[in-house]
């Protein structure tokens, strides 16, 4: 028996296929939180930020994506004022789910 027919004998069995999957899903769902609603001054000072933030600015943020808050940096790649939106790491970030943000890191 050569070295990989002899391994694979010793191969966990998973009696019950996709447990692990589903147990993750679950414990995704269960692990999600609800949007924090901004207060007035709070929303203030963001969009202050966000008439200041450029293209190629480098930042750090907390944004709201699928049930949990995200926190990240990186270089600004696109701004755009009309849909609301940015542009950092190849990911689309909308104004309205930016909880936190510093500029110039």
């Amino acid at each position: 028996m050569n070295k990989a027919n002899r391994a694979a004998q010793f191969a966990p069995f998973d009696a019950l296929k996709g447990l692990n999957e589903a147990l993750r899903k679950k414990e995704e769902k269960l692990s999600r939180v609800e949007k924090i609603e901004l207060s007035e001054e709070m929303s203030e000072e963001l969009s202050h930020k966000l008439i200041k933030l450029e293209k190629g600015q480098r930042i750090k943020i907390t944004f709201y994506c699928y049930g949990r808050y995200i926190t990240t940096h990186g270089i600004v790649t696109q701004k755009n004022q009309a849909y609301k939106f940015l542009t950092l790491n190849d990911q689309k970030i909308y104004f309205d789910d930016i909880y936190d943000l510093r500029l110039d890191l």
